[in-house]
């Protein structure tokens, strides 16, 4: 991804080699992302119909927590944002005058609907259900995005890794495939080479560390110190394995599930083919060995014969993603659990903010830790979105659940959820800088996990709810609509692929 990025940005103005050793797999196991995704094929010139039947894309309309707020239950996380009748957004006006019987996502969210009816985003012929938001953004960034895009994608991460070199190569990228034997730094410490086994010292003014969580250069190389968040996101282990699917029979579910299990939770993402599914969880609470079969019992019951991938996470970050001359992007940078899809929207980020402050032969420190800050603050916003869904889960069923309600918890996160049981958060009350996530996100896992406020806005006893009544019989027509007009899920990608 980074370096695809670099040459689309910069051209034959800038030499970018990727290194690549054939002794090192990729973690992807089927990925799951955010709809921001968009940005960067559309910056890169892809249409989703040339790389999604490369790699078992599928579409991705939100997150089902399953399980989350007790056994049985079930809410969606759409790409949606909330609709406004007369100041105030439909969630509040929910809490005033919403139907208790009916869950909040389903009155508040078309998406929703789409999901439980298995429905595609897009029509035969490629049509979206919400024409306004479609067509080619160009090369436009995360900093450009207006409008809240009604998707993301699954695919399988090694496919797309394999697609986007052959780009990347196409359009100028030098490919090495080859092990790094040794990194050479010049008298200041800086990386002047690395050294591979077959192709000898290749020298560079700039390196990027996309090594993942081993971070070969920043962090073995350079010794910069990762900060580490198991304080508060104490899961450190996944065990995955690639399921065979009869979507055709079963049909495909256009989002992905996070089911919460005793010391930890599941995902389960449909590709074109199959689902990838993984157990995330804390080895303080759950041996690799019980993880797995409690995975195979979940998601492949009588397939002993599929393998499992045992995964160690490094949750947390580096003090500083950029150190003299060698960034590092992606796992390399920092990483939170996979609850909320942020793995390739990190990299997305990094290599945005990368180009938005790349530097001249100076390297100027100002711009570096100018990039810094942005980085840090991405991640530390996620972190505390994510540590939300721990403390707000209404679960205690197994000692792994009760330390999540006495689990510290970040400050900021602690002042929003004090004032989220007086009143729904606002714009100008979740994280102040930039981090993915808007406040339909935050809205929508408190009520979604059952975190209301003690009474609704005052204000809105005070208002005329006629505007609002007919804005929640607007969303439940628009999405009967969509419905009825959309094929499945499964139908649509069968016809691209």
């Amino acid at each position: 991804m980074t370096a695809t990025y670099l040459k689309t940005t910069f051209g034959d103005r800038l030499s970018v080699t990727l290194v690549e050793s054939a002794q090192v797999s990729t973690i992807g196991v089927g990925e799951a992302t955010f709809s921001t995704v968009r940005h960067f094929f559309d910056y890169l010139g892809l249409d989703e119909r040339e790389w999604m039947p490369h790699c078992g894309g599928s579409y991705k309309l939100g997150i089902r927590f399953q399980d989350w707020r007790g056994p049985g239950h079930h809410f969606y996380h759409p790409f949606e944002r909330l609709r406004v009748v007369d100041g105030f957004n439909v969630a509040d006006w929910w809490l005033q005058i919403g139907d208790r019987s009916q869950p909040f996502d389903r009155q508040c969210y078309v998406t929703s609907a789409l999901c439980e009816a298995k429905a595609s985003p897009r029509a035969i012929g490629g049509s979206l259900f919400a024409n306004e938001l479609d067509g080619p953004l160009g090369r436009s960034t995360l900093a450009e995005q207006r409008d809240q895009f009604p998707y993301a994608y699954h695919f399988d991460a090694a496919k797309l890794a394999e697609f986007l070199t052959g780009y990347g190569v196409q359009r100028g990228v030098r490919h090495v495939t080859d092990d790094v034997v040794q990194i050479g730094q010049d008298e200041r410490g800086w990386i002047s080479h690395v050294t591979t086994k077959e192709h000898g010292e290749l020298r560079g003014d700039l390196f990027i560390d996309c090594t993942g969580f081993r971070g070969l250069l920043i962090n073995q190389t350079l010794g910069e110190q990762f900060e580490s968040f198991q304080d508060v996101l104490p899961n450190n282990r996944a065990v995955a394995l690639r399921v065979p699917k009869d979507q055709e029979r079963e049909g495909m579910k256009p989002y992905t599930t996070a089911t919460a299990m005793g010391a930890g939770w599941i995902w389960t993402i449909p590709l074109f083919g199959r689902d990838g599914t993984g157990y995330v969880y804390s080895d303080q609470y759950c041996t690799p060995e019980d993880a797995e079969a409690t995975l195979r019992q979940y998601a492949a019951p009588g397939q002993d014969d599929l393998s499992a991938n045992h995964i160690r996470m490094r949750i947390g970050r580096n003090q500083r993603s950029w150190v003299n001359n060698c960034v590092a992007i992606g796992l390399s940078s920092g990483f939170v659990e996979p609850l909320e899809s942020t793995g390739i929207f990190f990299i997305q980020h990094g290599v945005e903010q990368l180009v938005r402050h790349f530097p001249d032969e100076r390297f100027d420190q100002a711009l570096i830790d100018a990039y810094n800050d942005r980085v840090n603050h991405v991640i530390d916003g996620v972190k505390e979105f994510l540590v939300l869904h721990y403390r707000a889960a209404q679960r205690d069923d197994t000692p792994y659940w009760k330390e999540a309600k006495v689990r510290p918890i970040p400050d900021g996160l602690a002042e929003k959820l004090t004032l989220a049981s007086s009143l729904l958060l606002d714009e100008e009350t979740i994280y102040p800088y930039y981090h993915g996530f808007e406040l339909y996100s935050w809205v929508t896992m408190l009520l979604g996990l059952g975190h209301e406020p003690q009474t609704p806005r005052p204000a809105l006893a005070l208002a005329d709810p006629a505007g609002a009544r007919e804005e929640f019989a607007r969303i439940e027509a628009d999405a009967a609509r969509i419905i009825s007009t959309m094929p499945s899920c499964y139908d649509y990608l069968a016809s691209i692929n």
